[in-house]
């Protein structure tokens, strides 16, 4: 069957689909692009990545990476950010779902179930391709993600207000508190030192949360 060929302008469905056939090859190199880069992350963390070994790991010319990330932290920013997006929801539907003296112990255990599951989500938001020497992307992507991590923990201070009222620095307080203790667990319970101490990092954030609780209604 011989081509059709337009003679003048292309009616403008035909333009809608070749414009909506490029958007969907975009999307799905995006997407090859950003499973193969997680991947590349996981195993080499961000310092030794480059787009060169993404670009094999998906199968596609580094050329093409670079149309549409111009750099590893680009990469690695966008990742982060749908996990942390991921994580927000998880915390959300978790305390929705609670009764409403149980919304903070709810939070704080799907915190702590969200990277217990999703361990390569704990490295990435850890760069713990870097060991624990502090590193970050770039002020502005640094500046963009950790707005995205206070908003998650301000689902847990969210939570602790409706408990008793807590004035802001205290809250703040008791919010550093809490994320501290919950990413103590999930480090000790990854590297297997709570089990030689014969503890669960369920157990300790539950603890952490009951004692918590046991503050805020003393100040009521």
């Amino acid at each position: 069957m011989a081509a059709i060929r337009w003679r003048g302008k292309m009616p403008a469905e035909v333009l809608e689909k070749k414009a909506g056939r490029r958007e969907a090859v975009r999307a799905f190199k995006r997407e090859a692009i950003l499973q193969a880069a997680r991947k590349i992350f996981a195993r080499d963390g961000l310092d030794g990545a480059t787009l060169r070994a993404i670009a094999a790991e998906a199968g596609i010319a580094v050329g093409t990476v670079y149309l549409h990330y111009p750099a590893k932290e680009a990469l690695y920013a966008e990742l982060l950010a749908g996990s942390l997006a991921d994580l927000q929801k998880h915390l959300r539907d978790a305390v929705a779902k609670a009764a409403s003296d149980e919304q903070l112990m709810a939070g704080a255990l799907a915190f702590y179930d969200f990277y217990r599951q999703r361990p390569d989500d704990l490295y990435l938001g850890l760069y713990l391709g870097q060991g624990f020497r502090p590193t970050g992307l770039t002020p502005e992507l640094d500046r963009l993600l950790n707005g995205r991590l206070i908003q998650c923990y301000t689902v847990l201070s969210d939570a602790m207000r409706r408990i008793a009222p807590v004035e802001a620095e205290l809250l703040r307080a008791e919010t550093v508190s809490l994320a501290a203790a919950t990413g103590g667990a999930l480090m000790l319970e990854t590297t297997g030192r709570l089990k030689i101490l014969g503890d669960t990092g369920d157990a300790v954030v539950r603890r952490h949360v009951e004692l918590l609780v046991q503050r805020l209604r003393g100040r009521a």
